[in-house]
């Protein structure tokens, strides 16, 4: 007997989120390009015995492919990714171009093609690491049937079909301290095989302007109280602002470390413990200025009805992808935390390097006042 049975309405969709899981639990995945197919791999934890293991299969025609940030720190001026020659896969030569914070290039770099930045795309939607080994196969190789094969199309696709398929699951009131009457409402999408929650705070009229903030879930701010960020006291701001004028929307959002995951946020951490800045430190580690993406926060506030917004943010993108999304944004409100010896200068990057709309010395000013 046969058994063919398939739940799923998008088949490369969920090909996508196994691979997904492959990528986190450090195993290689192929990828078919247009032109090809590749054994793609990430560099996070990368032992050597994995290594040799990818050197005995690529045969000499390996080559890593590091993202435009890592390839700046390592001091190339490019605009996209690009990749290096691996004659032989050795794991400290590739810990050495795409992760030590002294890396420096050792070859020629070539610009990637279509499947090296699929592959880095499925590195990202993986929150690991972005730097991927890629082994290029020849037409008729013999693939294993315990790997996973993901088509390349979908896995470039996968962060729209996500924000489209986003859909209410669950929803029920949650009282909070300061704002006894508020709604939780949970979204299956927008990133990943993640989660997304929108907190109704108040009995807000969807028919008029409606308060809302777009929320990056902080863990370390969030819930620990974490001093080398604001995070912490915007939402909790947000939420009783909400709850003293006529209600609003907090979407919370799981885009922890601006969309890097929490793991490479606290990589992150210890390298702005060795004084590099938020932004320097993300670069060091691949990543550009922001990984997020806000086009399904739009979805969510549309599926709840709302498309008039007073927008609570000091972050000029997320005025800009909710306008670009069909919301209208009639007017945009700064939500600011308290400044504090860990995370002033947290503040002034934000300010200076991402044009954060932060007024730097006039909270210093408030505060010394208290």
């Amino acid at each position: 007997m046969r058994l063919n049975l398939s739940l799923s309405d998008n088949p490369a969709t969920t090909l996508v989120e196994r691979a997904i899981m492959e990528f986190r639990s450090a195993r290689p995945v192929v990828i078919d390009g247009v032109a090809g197919s590749a054994l793609v791999i990430s560099v996070e934890d990368l032992g050597e015995d994995v290594a040799a293991e990818i050197d005995a299969v690529a045969e000499g025609h390996a080559h890593l492919v590091l993202p435009a940030a890592r390839l700046r720190r390592l001091g190339l001026d490019r605009g996209g990714p690009g990749r290096v020659a691996l004659p032989v896969v050795d794991r400290a030569r590739v810990e050495n171009l795409a992760l030590k914070v002294d890396g420096r290039i050792d070859a020629p770099i070539r610009p990637a093609d279509a499947l090296d930045e699929e592959a880095l795309e499925l590195a990202r939607l993986s929150l690991v690491l972005p730097a991927v080994i890629v082994v290029p196969l020849a037409e008729g190789t013999a693939i294993a049937p315990s790997l996973l094969r993901v088509p390349g199309t979908a896995v470039r696709g996968y962060r729209q079909a996500q924000a489209l398929g986003l859909k209410i699951v669950s929803r029920a009131p949650v009282p909070l301290e300061g704002a006894p009457t508020s709604e939780f409402v949970v979204f299956r999408g927008g990133e990943g095989l993640r989660d997304q929650v929108a907190i109704v705070v108040g009995k807000p009229d969807l028919a008029k302007p409606v308060t809302v903030r777009l929320h990056s879930a902080c863990l370390t701010g969030d819930l620990f109280g974490s001093l080398k960020c604001d995070c912490g006291d915007q939402l909790r701001e947000t939420v009783r602002f909400m709850a003293q004028n006529e209600g609003g929307i907090l979407l919370y959002l799981d885009q922890e470390g601006r969309g890097n995951g929490i793991a490479n946020k606290i990589r992150a951490y210890k390298l702005q413990s060795q004084g590099y800045d938020t932004y320097d430190a993300d670069e060091v580690l691949g990543f550009e200025a922001d990984q997020r993406r806000f086009d399904f926060a739009a979805t969510m506030l549309k599926e709840l009805g709302i498309g008039t917004v007073r927008l609570m943010t000091n972050n000029p993108e997320k005025i800009a992808a909710l306008a670009n999304a069909g919301l209208e944004v009639i007017s945009d409100h700064r939500v600011l935390g308290r400044p504090t010896a860990e995370n002033v200068s947290y503040l002034a990057a934000k300010r200076d390097r991402a044009g954060h709309y932060i007024d730097l010395e006039g909270m210093l000013a408030c505060s010394n006042k208290d």
